[in-house]
């Protein structure tokens, strides 16, 4: 039976045996939490405890938890909450958010209404070669009217890890509010919302071996906030429906094991991920590393194969057993390669051809060899057949 190996693990995490258990123990805590009897206060207990657990892994007080169904949510209530009239009456005049080129679709395309719906303005922070947001050119763009500034902290196509704390220091010396899309970061590099000077943060379970629909937001005790959905008394009155005690029990303890081993698990993905570069860079002409060595995740790598499509490599790959991403947006329906990459600098020829591989907890030494092995000749076979040559 041929072997199958994950290299996607920046779209979605296997569940981790030990946060399986805790989901399946949760389930039979059935018990609504908003309930006072017995029942309730069981599944309650639960909540707390993960509450405490995903608070502790970004330096934050449980009670700035609020527990969503993920990053896109966690995303679009913080956006939300600066459509006009929805701010306190001072900021009443601020219309206006500043994001990175390089944000998630659940940032970019949600600012995009805001400013559809009610004529918000948006603009654009341009990054580096590199993929870094450039610093001097951010503070150009934030103004009397920036209400807030939203950049994400490590990107989750090339993993390069922004200087998040400079980046709110500017916004906040003029006034705007600073958010962070943490979905990719958290849980692989160390994470401090203290220590970043951050007003709100999104993060989502699947990302760290947890359930697919749960996920958090953080926000600073005292910044702005209208809640999202309504309905309800629940998250303190901040997040309306009825609590998923299960999920919510999941992901705490992923929060937990995350914790234990980021240290640890972050040294053996950077070695895996760094022989996997020099192996295909050894082997494979005309490959182009996109990222920024010095700041990037672990876990995370994006090379550019000239004159070979993306999307090519991917079903390729796939035949062997090995699952990768593209850069590309092809996969989904677009014509038009990765926006990442076009901000980048890079054309649409390598932006087209490039692949990310994100490694987890079940990547191997021998599973990178293995790549290394079956790669090469996929990328000639192409080559050979490709009209960009």
């Amino acid at each position: 039976m041929q072997k199958r190996i994950y290299l996607d693990n920046n779209a979605t995490t296997p569940l981790d045996p030990l946060v399986l258990a805790a989901f399946n123990d949760a389930l039979l805590a059935y018990g609504n939490p908003s309930s006072m009897h017995g029942f309730g206060r069981e599944s309650a207990e639960l909540v707390s405890e993960a509450r405490a657990e995903a608070a502790a892994l970004i330096n934050a007080a449980p009670e700035e938890i609020i527990f969503t169904s993920g990053g896109t949510e966690s995303n679009n209530t913080v956006l939300s909450i600066f459509a006009p009239g929805n701010v306190c009456s001072d900021r009443k005049l601020r219309n206006e958010i500043i994001i990175s080129a390089i944000e998630h679709p659940a940032v970019l395309e949600t600012v995009q209404y805001l400013a559809a719906r009610y004529g918000m303005r948006v603009q654009l922070a341009p990054v580096d070669a590199r993929g870094r947001v450039r610093l001097d050119e951010l503070e150009k763009l934030i103004n009397e009217n920036t209400a807030l500034v939203s950049v994400m902290l490590a990107n989750n196509e090339t993993g390069v890890i922004q200087d998040l704390a400079a980046i709110a220091r500017i916004a906040r010396a003029k006034g705007a509010f600073v958010h962070s899309d943490a979905v990719q970061a958290l849980g692989k590099i160390p994470l401090d919302v203290r220590a970043l000077g951050l007003d709100y943060l999104s993060a989502s379970g699947h990302k760290i071996y947890a359930p697919k629909g749960i996920g958090f937001l953080w926000r600073r005790k005292g910044a702005p906030f209208v809640p999202y959905a309504h309905g309800g008394h629940q998250e303190g009155g901040q997040r309306a429906g009825t609590i998923n005690a299960p999920a919510i029990a999941a992901f705490g303890k992923a929060c937990a094991l995350a914790g234990e081993k980021l240290q640890s698990e972050a040294v053996r993905l950077a070695g895996l991920r760094d022989s996997l570069r020099a192996g295909l860079e050894k082997r494979i002409p005309n490959t182009q590393y996109n990222g920024c060595a010095e700041a990037s995740l672990p876990n995370t790598l994006n090379l550019s194969f000239r004159a070979a499509e993306g999307e090519s490599i991917l079903l390729y790959l796939d035949l062997e057993g090995i699952a990768v991403s593209t850069g590309s947006a092809c996969a989904s329906g677009s014509l038009e390669p990765s926006h990442v990459l076009l901000a980048c600098g890079l054309g649409a020829e390598l932006a087209h051809g490039s692949i990310r591989f994100s490694l987890g907890r079940t990547t191997s030494a021998d599973d990178i060899e293995t790549v290394l092995e079956k790669l090469p000749p996929i990328i000639e076979r192409i080559r050979a057949m490709s009209t960009l040559r």
